[in-house]
């Protein structure tokens, strides 16, 4: 009886957040035993109320007529673990420079500087990474000025072409000067000099 119970709070639990919603084991800890709860969302998982998206997170999918079961985005998942492990993220490398829309590749790792553990976590047949990395690099204001920072270190010194530059000059436009001065000082003097005609343009 008492498992049924606990089976019956995870779900109504559930169904009081939104679909499209992220879960993890550890959301329903004060119903009861870790394992017992690991067992529920497998059971609700076998029943269609849950998709499994790794090993551990839960999607209490939303649904669309024409395409059945929607899943989120590599971005949102991440963003949900980070959120759980109360750990700072950011993109870089090749999911940077795809973020701001610099490469069409999609790239088969999501790769993301983190205050949080190192790992890697298999999401279908994508990966996300986790790698840990100094606070200052995490200590960014802009979240639009954080991610140019990553795609101009991705690109490489020396190697940004004019075209990424104008790029990137028209990205800046969206941030704040505030946190465009802030985040300057936590790149390396090659990239402060391509930030610096931002600011200029935005005076």
């Amino acid at each position: 009886m008492a498992t049924l119970s606990i089976h019956k709070q995870v779900e109504a639990r559930i169904k009081k957040r939104k679909r499209g919603s992220i879960f993890f084991p550890g959301d329903f800890v004060d119903l009861g035993d870790t394992e017992v709860i690991k067992k529920t969302l497998l059971r609700l998982e076998q029943q269609g109320l849950l998709t499994r998206l790794a090993f551990g997170i839960y999607l209490y999918p939303k649904k669309s007529k024409l395409l059945g079961n929607l899943t989120p985005s590599i971005e949102e998942i991440a963003m949900a673990i980070a959120q759980r492990d109360r750990a700072r993220i950011i993109p870089t490398g090749v999911y940077a420079l795809n973020a701001l829309g610099l490469s069409t590749q999609v790239p088969l790792n999501a790769v993301y500087l983190t205050d949080g553990a190192s790992r890697k976590i298999k999401v279908g047949k994508r990966a996300i990474l986790f790698k840990k990395t100094s606070p200052r690099n995490l200590s960014v204001k802009g979240p639009i000025s954080g991610l140019v920072i990553q795609a101009l270190k991705a690109i490489g010194e020396g190697k940004v072409d004019p075209q990424e530059e104008k790029k990137l000059m028209e990205i800046l436009q969206r941030e704040s000067r505030e946190n465009i001065v802030h985040d300057i000082s936590m790149a390396p003097e090659w990239i402060r000099k391509i930030i610096r005609k931002a600011i200029s343009e935005n005076e």
